[in-house]
């Protein structure tokens, strides 16, 4: 259904919603004390580190840095975007979904609910000539000569495409907004003096569907004749090339919980894995991998095996997918490459060697860390100190790619032994300790990163107890001239919480979801300032007591500027005459005006 979901339902959701149950679905929780707390799902750990907060209605990991609301817990850890997310939590509360339509934004939803209404109809049309075109038995014959059963090609939804030229055109073309749908959804073309024409034709088909199942693209491998052997839907409103995976859809259909997957290069290769069992195989759309399809991947499963061929183009193509990979590599991921033998791919692989043989090369696959290792001394002679030095300073802007965390100190420290320095001195030279030192999640009870500021405190506390906002409503005259960091982020939770005081925790990390913002409220909601319930609201009042004063201070000082500068007029020699004095009595220096 086209339509934004409206905020105040997302709002009422949130408030509803009990966080306990949601994670309870997936992970065994327990209690203790106030707080419910597990084995994190997001990280291999034997010490539970991952609490939910009943209070808070927030999720933290104190290993990892993983948190979240109910919201984002769905998308991480069942893989939902946000509004299926939506969809299933007012599912649990028996709650239908409104929507309100309107504006660009609506428009635009409704154009994409169309191209894909148009994409499923031209799928139907294309497996029923797999069925039924008289032409159809040489695609037929094709893929029963490549082992493919007519169970996997249901699986996977193959089709064909007839020779004709304008075969899906005469089809589905009933009218002119019909053929306009059907252009603007890449299953026509137009030119060469011909009009519109089928893109599709004499091809085997193949749907690309979405991670929800939706058929947002096609590819079409050729049965005979000129032509390109594969020809994939062009980029399209729905279907962006660098974004998807052929065969993402149908593995997680096929695994209930899948633990990994295994990224090779063609249509035909992901069919020959399904129908050897191996289901867990995807594809790359004709395109290198991007790191949009590493985040994808390891938003699936926490570990993904790369397979090329193992000459040298192959190698080539496997460090550009390791550096394609650095931004995601946290911890608890893990990837691997798999090299084949020179002529085979995985499709000729497995039904040359069979199933087990084929699983025990991915289980030797190589490690990311062997082959960034090894991938840097090819490119620099280890045998001298000059070849060395090279060495670490190719490592320095990938070493700078990756997340913060035990595998980047692992590697740096593996890199130091290939250059003989020391891991401190060599770290020291990458960088990396101050970086490391910076992103390690808080510990329990402690300080977020850097001081306990009365800014830090303020924002933690009204997190926690957001109906105090009104106490700071005094405030909101001095804390706009304020200039500290971090106050503009406490003006526009006050800001929300005077428009719109009935928020609770959860609905407020929303209003701020993916944004900067809402990563440092996220770090402050995991800090514990240890301020008992019954404390939280003098601790408040005296936070901002204490940024008053440095208003103060601050205002004093801007009047002292002026004075020296241009003269004050006589209400503001007052002014800083009781700024000053105020300073004095708070045991603040004291000053004159003459």
């Amino acid at each position: 259904m086209a339509g934004r979901i409206p905020q105040h339902f997302i709002d009422e959701l949130l408030s509803r919603v009990d966080i306990v149950d949601v994670v309870g679905d997936y992970v065994p929780l327990k209690k203790a004390g106030r707080e419910f707390v597990a084995c994190c799902p997001f990280h291999n750990e034997k010490t539970p580190s991952f609490t939910v907060s009943p209070q808070k209605q927030f999720y933290h990991c104190f290993g990892c840095g993983a948190h979240g609301t109910a919201i984002g817990f769905l998308m991480e850890h069942q893989h939902m975007d946000f509004v299926e997310a939506v969809e299933h939590l007012a599912r649990r509360l028996g709650l239908e979904v409104p929507r309100e339509g309107g504006g660009r934004a609506g428009g635009e939803r409704e154009a994409h609910a169309e191209l894909l209404a148009t994409l499923a109809e031209a799928d139907r049309w294309f497996r029923r000539q797999l069925r039924e075109h008289p032409q159809a038995r040489r695609a037929v014959d094709y893929l029963r000569g490549r082992g493919v059963s007519g169970e996997i090609a249901a699986r996977f939804g193959l089709g064909y495409a007839p020779p004709a030229w304008d075969g899906l055109l005469r089809a589905l073309g009933r009218d002119e907004a019909a053929r306009a749908r059907l252009k603007a959804a890449g299953l026509v073309a137009e030119g060469g003096g011909r009009g519109l024409y089928d893109r599709f034709r004499d091809r085997i088909v193949f749907p690309i569907r979405d991670r929800r199942g939706r058929t947002v693209g096609f590819g079409g491998r050729l049965i005979e004749g000129d032509g390109p052997k594969y020809l994939n839907s062009p980029e399209t409103p729905v279907f962006h090339k660098g974004r998807e995976l052929y065969g993402l859809h149908e593995a997680r259909e096929s695994t209930r919980r899948l633990e990994r997957l295994l990224v090779v290069e063609g249509y035909m290769d992901v069919i020959a894995l399904a129908q050897h069992g191996i289901t867990w195989a995807v594809a790359t759309l004709g395109t290198a991998a991007t790191s949009e399809h590493v985040e994808r991947l390891f938003r699936t499963v926490p570990e993904v095996v790369f397979c090329f061929d193992g000459d040298a183009a192959g190698r080539r193509a496997a460090w550009r997918a390791l550096e394609q990979a650095l931004p995601a590599m946290r911890d608890g991921r893990s990837a691997r490459f798999l090299f084949l033998p020179e002529g085979e791919d995985p499709d000729s692989l497995v039904r040359r060697e069979g199933r087990d043989a084929f699983l025990a090369r991915v289980e030797n696959a190589v490690p990311f860390s062997e082959l960034f290792l090894e991938g840097l001394a090819a490119r620099a002679d280890t045998g001298s100190m000059d070849g060395r030095a090279r060495m670490a300073e190719l490592a320095r802007p990938l070493l700078s790619k990756m997340p913060q965390g035990v595998l980047r100190e692992l590697l740096t420290e593996a890199l130091a032994a290939r250059v003989g320095l020391p891991a401190e001195r060599l770290a020291a030279r990458l960088e990396a300790p101050a970086a490391l030192a910076a992103a390690r999640p808080p510990a329990r009870g402690g300080a977020p990163r850097g001081r306990a500021t009365p800014v830090r405190t303020a924002l933690a506390l009204l997190l926690r107890h957001p109906r105090l906002a009104a106490k700071a409503a005094p405030a909101r005259g001095w804390l706009d001239e304020l200039e500290l960091p971090g106050v503009p982020l406490l003006r526009q939770v006050l800001d929300l919480l005077e428009s719109e005081p009935h928020l609770g925790t959860a609905a407020i990390l929303e209003r701020f979801r993916g944004t900067e913002a809402g990563a440092q409220l996220a770090r402050l909601l995991a800090w514990d300032p240890q301020v008992p319930e019954e404390g939280a609201a003098a601790e408040l009042e005296g936070a901002l007591a204490r940024l008053e004063a440095r208003h103060r201070e601050q205002r004093a000082e801007r009047l002292l500027a002026k004075a020296r500068a241009a003269g004050l007029d006589e209400a503001e020699k007052a002014e800083l005459r009781a700024l000053l004095a105020a300073g004095a009595a708070g045991g603040g220096r004291a000053a004159t005006l003459d």
